[in-house]
């Protein structure tokens, strides 16, 4: 069982995670078309084999891609980089590229 303590000070540790990365609107000028369009596919909740397929690029390609969003906005993982998405859609910052 967890004590107070600790649940204490993993918020902190959480807390000062978040105020690491990047704010939304301020990474998405980061973003190259392709890395927008990767965003949007994560944002639409695909898989990467399907964002391959909509862009015409390889399933590699895309998870180079992947690994350069998550580098840019400072996240660890996929479910933070479509939350990240999320917020930009949320704050209009993120306006999908046509394809």
């Amino acid at each position: 069982m967890l004590d107070d303590s600790t649940i204490a000070d993993d918020s902190v540790s959480y807390t000062a995670e978040a105020s690491h990365r990047a704010e939304p609107a301020a990474a998405l000028p980061q973003l190259t078309p392709t890395q927008r369009k990767v965003l949007e596919g994560v944002h639409l909740g695909l898989l990467n084999k399907q964002i391959a397929f909509n862009l015409g690029i390889a399933e590699a390609t895309v998870k180079a891609h992947m690994t350069a969003l998550m580098r840019k906005l400072n996240v660890r993982n996929r479910t933070q980089v479509a939350i990240m998405a999320q917020t930009m859609a949320d704050h209009t910052a993120f306006e999908p590229v046509a394809h």
